[in-house]
């Protein structure tokens, strides 16, 4: 039997203290958490879900509450709540039988990223050089050029590659996650998803 999955924008989906009102900024975070989502979950099994995909959850840029603008892998977007509170999130589900899925990002990375001190990733190799998808039935050019003008991670890069794979087995194993979504699947060459 299928897995009935549901996509969660955490952001989005529920505060953790009962505020109903509606967003005022939605151009900036409404307040959504992992505690608002795992008090719901009586709620999400109700709906006939056995699997929630929930947004990226490393720390952020300002202002981007969908999770896609990663400025410190190494952190969780205290917006969403703490590390702690995921976890209890990902254990409360699993105790109903849910699985969950997180959004994992190897590529592109947020706008302003190239400043950002907290990111591993910096200038020179770990970057592709600056060009813009043009034919998108050229995959070199959806491998190296840059997907709405936001930095391309070189994952041929021996550090980029290695350091991005050993986040992504950290965060599954850190909090037990069933599964992951990832982003942006075409825009890496496919011998990184193989590994």
């Amino acid at each position: 039997e299928e897995a009935q999955r549901l996509l969660l924008l955490t952001d989005r989906y529920s505060r953790d203290n009962g505020d109903k009102s509606a967003c005022t900024d939605l151009g900036n975070y409404c307040g959504g958490t992992f505690k608002g989502i795992e008090q719901n979950l009586d709620y999400i099994a109700g709906m006939g879900f056995d699997a929630i995909w929930i947004s990226p959850v490393p720390d952020n840029m300002d202002g981007n509450y969908h999770g896609y603008a990663a400025r410190n892998w190494e952190k969780i977007n205290d917006h969403f709540g703490s590390e702690d509170d995921l976890k209890s999130l990902v254990k409360a589900a699993h105790a109903k039988d849910i699985y969950v899925m997180v959004d994992v990002v190897a590529n592109p990375l947020g706008a302003s990223a190239l400043t950002s001190a907290d990111l591993p990733v910096q200038l020179g190799g770990h970057y592709h050089d600056e060009c813009y998808i043009e034919d998108w039935g050229n995959q070199w050019q959806v491998e190296h050029c840059r997907l709405a003008c936001l930095p391309d991670l070189a994952q041929e890069n021996d550090f980029v590659r290695s350091y991005l794979k050993k986040w992504i087995h950290d965060l599954v194993e850190t909090y037990g996650f069933d599964g992951i979504r990832i982003d942006t699947i075409p825009h890496v060459s496919k011998d990184f998803w193989k590994e």
